[in-house]
């Protein structure tokens, strides 16, 4: 039964999108320790810049989308941009009529993004407007699109299902949560025919056709004196390799999931609000003070820790081959060993916060700045 947000609920929701927003603009408080001192070393590989763009000044959490050679973008002001990831090259651009709040998800048929004043907005393979639909609550997450149908995720919780050929809402599903939830971007993914929907702490299996759940299974188990303290919900996007699923419980824990039973593979207390990486041998997050570690993704096995960044603001994290990729909050974008975590390349953008989790298609890795400069790097 569908449940819905009241006054206090409402209030609460508010309070914890104020701190959250905060934390995306400030990017530190006044007491955050120092940030390390990068080290100097020797490049292992080489790599360079490729082409350069500009959005302008983010304000929302960004996630750009890669899928076959292109990448889809969108800046505060609205507009959506497809490019292509090898050169840069513009192949088209769209208006979504508003600020945007969320974006972006593609299919590379369909591309949709949610603006400021809740309208989900999709666009077709060249741009043009197909539809808009309003949803009730504010959205932080991308749009997941996948099989004609466009789904969204408010902060709430709540997922909605739209046909992507003209808009018709065909279902929503909704499930009893804690009063408190993360405004930043969630988990919302396919498995074969299953949408995988972060719900808390919990992963959630529901039916794409009806929205009816399949199982769901906790990745965290928060604990804490308050409501703050045990928030947990999941942070997007998640690591797949086959039919495992791995992502990170906001300040709780990082975890592996086995899709295909329904059933949690393992979890690691570790705290950290960034997304995190991960191949079919390894997963890799940062904590809360920029620590990096690796575990054996089949176990959980701690592998390796690296301290060499800490207290940098780290971006979300990139698995690429056998590089893993982060930005920091002076610009720099470091590619270090997934196998020891040693630097093995540094670049530099324009000087302010990597404001996105890397990117990668077409052997192009993009980030985006905080002041909107678009990067797309090469490394060889």
């Amino acid at each position: 039964m569908p449940r819905h947000v009241g006054r206090s609920g409402s209030r609460r929701l508010a309070l914890l999108w104020l701190v959250a927003g905060a934390a995306w603009l400030a990017g530190c408080a006044a007491d955050k320790p120092d940030p390390k001192p990068l080290e100097t070393f020797e490049p292992r590989i080489s790599g360079r810049q490729v082409w350069l763009d500009q959005l302008g000044p983010l304000r929302f959490p960004l996630v750009p989308a890669a899928r076959d050679g292109l990448f889809y973008l969108a800046s505060s002001e609205g507009t959506v941009r497809a490019l292509r990831a090898d050169n840069g090259r513009e192949v088209w651009r769209a208006d979504a009529g508003d600020a945007i709040a969320a974006g972006v998800g593609s299919d590379g048929r369909f591309t949709s993004v949610v603006t400021r004043a809740n309208e989900v907005v999709a666009f077709d393979a060249k741009g043009a407007e197909l539809w808009r639909k309003r949803v009730p609550s504010a959205v932080v997450s991308p749009p997941f699109v996948a099989g004609e149908r466009v789904f969204v995720m408010t902060v709430d919780r709540v997922v909605h299902a739209f046909d992507a050929l003209d808009g018709r809402r065909l279902w929503v599903y909704q499930r009893a949560g804690d009063p408190l939830t993360l405004a930043q971007p969630g988990v919302l993914v396919a498995y074969r025919n299953t949408l995988l929907a972060g719900q808390g702490a919990r992963l959630a299996a529901l039916e794409p056709t009806g929205g009816t759940l399949a199982w769901d299974v906790a990745l965290a188990s928060p604990r804490g004196t308050n409501e703050v303290e045990r928030l947990a919900d999941l942070v997007g996007p998640p690591v797949r390799n086959g039919s495992r699923y791995c992502a990170r419980a906001f300040q709780s824990a990082v975890a592996c999931v086995d899709a295909e039973r329904g059933a949690l593979l393992w979890s690691r207390n570790f705290g950290g609000a960034r997304p995190i990486a991960g191949d079919a041998e390894r997963i890799v997050a940062a904590d809360a003070s920029d620590r990096i570690t690796a575990w054996r993704a089949e176990t959980g096995d701690v592998l390796w820790s690296n301290e060499r960044f800490m207290h940098r603001g780290l971006s979300g994290l990139l698995a690429v081959g056998p590089l893993v990729v982060f930005g920091d909050t002076d610009g720099y974008v470091h590619f270090i060993s997934a196998a020891t975590g040693e630097t093995q390349l540094r670049v530099v953008t324009d000087g302010t916060p990597v404001a996105t989790t890397p990117v990668a298609g077409a052997g192009t890795v993009l980030v985006v700045t905080r002041d909107g400069g678009v990067f797309a790097f090469r490394a060889n």
